[in-house]
């Protein structure tokens, strides 16, 4: 339960930092690139059964 909660809160941070919206263009990738990697890592460890 926990392990999808935190998956669907990094998805709605990820969509809100995407460099598409325009209060976040000057950002760059920094911000979306950060939170997709920490997606992905939390996938992996609520596959693995670890989260």
């Amino acid at each position: 339960m926990l392990g999808t909660v935190l998956i669907i809160v990094l998805l709605l941070l990820l969509l809100g930092a995407w460099p598409s919206w325009p209060h976040s263009q000057s950002w760059g990738y920094y911000p979306s690139g950060t939170l997709g990697l920490v997606l992905v890592i939390v996938v992996i460890l609520a596959l693995l059964g670890r989260v």
